[in-house]
């Protein structure tokens, strides 16, 4: 089993899908493969320290987090090497870049940011960028050629590429927008989810009370961080109607890459919350897109 995170910066892996993650691995210990792909180098990630410096407090920090959670990290570049600036950039080398990335780990699953259904809901302009990109380039995941005029390759002989089945992950910043097939009771991987979170502290103590408040001071300890990511979880579980006071992580599926069937979602994902899951909706969508 291979699972991969795309997502625009480091520390949004934590947030939303750090716990089922950590579940699949408790799962299948070394039959699993997991890497997070991080689409941008963070270095507008901070109001006083330079963009080199915030590059590299940022890099360091993720990979302090890969440490603690047991998964492979990756960083996207450009083809020509490169670290992709925050921004909102969607171009073809962009495009390219992903589409190689998603090719050589060849995951089962791929979860991805969500693209917004209202104009008037909030966005990230990263996680925008990141979800658009992953949707245009999921159909050309088994196109060998697809950019063999920037990744030359023998385009006399080519091999199949597994397509993934490609999830939507939960957004704080389409709050209120947000859907849901599935829900993944994380509750015993909190903990270790608050343990890579914390990694990050020069957003979640530094950057983001700054960037959102500008008064507020950010956890400085641990125990501060879990009471906060406490409270985070809650208004994600009230932003979709979710009652109760576990730990729970929120999936929709999509049509953009391999379709999934029911059977095999509920084979493999770990911890799978029935009783939250919309199952039943999920099976009428599932059978428009003529699986089951």
């Amino acid at each position: 089993m291979k699972i991969l995170n795309v997502h625009a910066h480091y520390d949004d892996f934590e947030l939303t899908a750090g716990g089922t993650f950590e579940m699949w691995r408790r799962a299948l210990g070394p039959q699993l493969s997991a890497r997070v792909l991080v689409c941008t180098d963070g270095a507008a990630g901070h109001h006083c320290r330079t963009r080199q410096e915030t590059a590299a407090v940022r890099f360091a920090e993720q990979a302090e987090s890969a440490k603690i959670g047991r998964y492979e990290f990756e960083l996207l570049k450009f083809p020509d090497g490169r670290p992709i600036p925050e921004g909102g950039i969607l171009d073809r080398p962009f495009l390219a870049a992903l589409w190689k990335a998603i090719r050589e780990f060849e995951p089962d699953y791929l979860f991805c940011p969500p693209l917004p259904t209202d104009p008037l809901m909030g966005v990230h302009t990263d996680h925008l960028t990141v979800a658009e990109a992953v949707r245009r380039v999921a159909y050309l995941i088994n196109v060998p050629h697809a950019f063999s005029d920037i990744y030359p390759t023998d385009e006399s002989h080519s091999e199949p590429v597994k397509t993934p089945v490609i999830f939507n992950v939960y957004d704080g910043y389409m709050f209120g927008a947000n859907q849901y097939d599935l829900a993944v009771d994380v509750e015993d991987a909190f903990p270790l989810i608050a343990a890579c979170a914390y990694c990050h502290r020069s957003q979640f103590q530094e950057w983001i009370p700054w960037i959102g408040r500008h008064e507020i001071r950010g956890p400085t300890t641990i125990e501060e961080w879990s009471e906060a990511l406490r409270r985070r979880m809650a208004r994600q579980r009230q932003d979709m109607r979710v009652g109760g006071d576990r730990a729970l992580e929120f999936f929709t599926a999509t049509a953009w890459g391999a379709a999934p069937t029911m059977e095999g979602l509920e084979r493999d994902f770990p911890s799978l919350c029935r009783t939250h899951s919309r199952l039943g909706a999920l099976g009428e969508k599932l059978s428009r897109w003529g699986v089951l």
